[in-house]
């Protein structure tokens, strides 16, 4: 993720995933989707349908294996599902990403601190966004190409996550968890770019599960880490954890023409200084 005053200057981006595996992982997310929806005696039928097809076609000239079973059911569920081919994909697609990139398609505000945050993202940066209110957050980071982790205490929450990326292929970065704040944090591949938390979902968490949560994020966060604290609602408002952000910068990028309660309401974004962060990371 690009820090700061980087934004103004040009700097060499990560290569992004090809068309083709955008589309790869698009066809497999969606027959992974279908196989989950049945019962094992329709998937068992299912199998039987397609070995039954591979005999009549071939007439027996070849050994069923394990792997052209798989690739015979695959085939089969492509055409249940009218999957299209991948020029007609790759023409839809173009034009869904465009819009899933805009943070009104997922009712954000246009001048919300996470939109002014946008252009500093990279392909593959590692999010974490907390929370059942950020649910928005986590699809619009993902269609940015960054990896995603999404976590929130309500199951109903995560699953509705879960399956909003799916359905939107936006799946394949990304990693939904159900998480109690203060107990546990899932694993990172790499140091945390940025943090986005509904503040209202840490109202109903205890004082020192609350801290401790904050204590773990911030540790998992890499230096010169962005973290977007949001309001979510009825609850905690953004400013009241501040007072767990000592020596952290307020990044003033998401300055907003709003006033009063309005802008309140857009967030506030705050850096994590290198030199704590370099300290946090040598105590873990």
């Amino acid at each position: 993720m690009l820090r700061g005053t980087e934004t103004a200057r040009t700097r060499q981006r990560r290569p992004l995933p090809s068309l083709k595996q955008h589309y790869h992982e698009y066809v497999l997310q969606r027959i992974e989707t279908y196989k989950n929806s049945l019962g094992r005696s329709k998937l068992l039928e299912l199998g039987s349908e397609a070995a039954a097809e591979m005999q009549d076609t071939f007439e027996g000239q070849f050994l069923l294996t394990e792997v052209l079973m798989q690739e015979a059911v695959d085939r089969m569920i492509m055409r249940r599902l009218k999957l299209p081919a991948f020029n007609r994909w790759k023409q839809h697609y173009t034009r869904v990403r465009r819009a899933q990139r805009e943070p009104t398609h997922w009712s954000l505000e246009p001048d919300c601190a996470l939109a002014a945050l946008l252009p500093r993202l990279e392909p593959e940066d590692q999010v974490l966004v907390v929370g059942p209110a950020m649910e928005p957050a986590a699809y619009l980071l993902a269609a940015y190409d960054a990896a995603v982790t999404y976590i929130a205490a309500d199951m109903g929450a995560v699953e509705r996550v879960e399956s909003g990326l799916a359905n939107e292929a936006l799946a394949s970065t990304a990693e939904c968890y159900f998480v109690q704040p203060g107990c546990w944090l899932p694993p990172f591949v790499a140091a945390l770019d940025l943090v986005v938390i509904d503040a209202a979902c840490l109202g109903d968490v205890d004082v020192p599960a609350r801290a401790l949560f904050l204590t773990q994020v911030q540790a998992a966060t890499g230096p010169g880490g962005v973290h977007v604290l949001m309001p979510g609602g009825a609850g905690l408002a953004p400013e009241a954890l501040l007072s767990a952000y000592e020596g952290w910068a307020r990044d003033e990028v998401a300055r907003s023409r709003r006033r009063g309660a309005a802008r309140k309401r857009m967030g506030i974004v705050l850096t994590c200084p290198d030199a704590q962060a370099g300290d946090q990371s040598a105590e873990r």
